[in-house]
């Protein structure tokens, strides 16, 4: 049984970790609000092409580009009909192979290079900005003319002048960047999902 006097404490430790997530969303969206509704209209754009949203990272960011990519193939709040984005991070035979036979940097821009066409959209993610492997399936999904765009954090790393549009969450510490990177990830969903399945439209 923990003691009373260390309990108040971790409760403290908890709103303080809390309250140090709320001031970061509040300061990100402050800041790049409009910019995620340029990249909700980009992925909009391409879904009526037939394109495709590819979502990349590394570690937690690898599970939230695979969170993002399941609320748009099953649904986020509406039924509707699966909407096309792909998780680069799912599929271990491709993975192991490229970095066993080239470099892990090139796991995610050989994947790009096989599947990803001018109509598609990009979105790295990667709490420090500076991942190998999504700064190189960036730069081939520019090469290739995707709209490209970024969820970083800290000071933005070499991703930011990088990408298209990039969102730099303002923290320094890694769990409040992807706390920061889940709700824009669903934001994203929200605003696609409404605008084209809104009983509204």
């Amino acid at each position: 049984m923990i003691e009373k006097g260390k309990s108040m404490s971790k409760e403290k430790d908890i709103i303080y970790c809390a309250q140090d997530t709320i001031h970061a969303l509040e300061d990100t969206i402050k800041q790049y609000a409009k910019d995620l509704i340029t990249i909700s209209h980009w992925v909009l754009d391409s879904f009526r092409r037939s394109g495709k949203l590819f979502l990349f990272g590394n570690g937690g960011s690898a599970a939230d580009a695979q969170h993002i990519a399941a609320e748009f193939v099953n649904r986020f709040q509406i039924e509707r009909n699966p909407l096309p984005a792909l998780a680069l991070t799912t599929d271990t035979s491709i993975l192991t192979s490229i970095s066993n036979d080239y470099d892990f940097s090139q796991v995610f821009s050989k994947q790009i290079l096989a599947l990803a066409n001018s109509n598609d959209v990009a979105l790295g993610i990667s709490t420090s900005g500076n991942s190998k492997n999504v700064i190189e399936a960036i730069k081939v999904a520019k090469e290739l003319g995707l709209k490209t765009a970024v969820f970083t954090g800290k000071d933005g790393g070499l991703l930011k002048d990088l990408a298209d549009i990039s969102i730099v969450v303002a923290s320094n510490k890694t769990p409040r960047i992807q706390e920061v990177h889940i709700f824009m990830g669903h934001m994203l969903c929200q605003l696609v999902e409404d605008e084209l399945f809104s009983k509204k439209n």
